[in-house]
């Protein structure tokens, strides 16, 4: 019996997924540069909060930087991070690869650091 209702659950949860919830916007940014977006975003907030007076030295203002960089204006990016945010899977599968590439990026920079430190010990080590 909890069975039948599990699968029941189960199954309501996954159509309810797949419907479109919110009307798919005209001027729809693509999932491809969603992602592009959002990851800069990602970028940009790992910048903040580590050097804040950096970015406000230099009169740095993020969402304009995004909104240029990708030729995009607010209304475009709210309407379009809400469409996607009412498809619980594409949602997830664009975070999961902003995430997987968070995750490149910075394996390639430990490894870059990882030689770097390794160029210098070796440079002591001759001298």
């Amino acid at each position: 019996m909890m069975r039948k209702i599990f699968l029941i659950i189960q199954f309501i949860v996954f159509i309810s997924c797949g419907e479109e919830v919110i009307e798919k916007p005209v001027n729809l940014i693509s999932k491809e540069k969603m992602i592009d977006v959002l990851y800069d975003m990602a970028i940009i907030n790992s910048a903040k909060a580590t050097k804040p007076q950096e970015l406000e030295n230099r009169n740095f203002v993020p969402m304009q930087f995004i909104y240029d960089k990708y030729d995009i204006d607010s209304i475009q990016f709210i309407s379009s991070d809400l469409y996607y945010a009412s498809l619980p899977l594409e949602y997830e599968d664009i975070y999961r690869k902003i995430e997987n590439r968070i995750k490149i990026e910075k394996e390639y920079f430990e490894k870059v650091k990882e030689e770097k430190m390794n160029s210098l010990n070796q440079d002591k080590v001759v001298k």
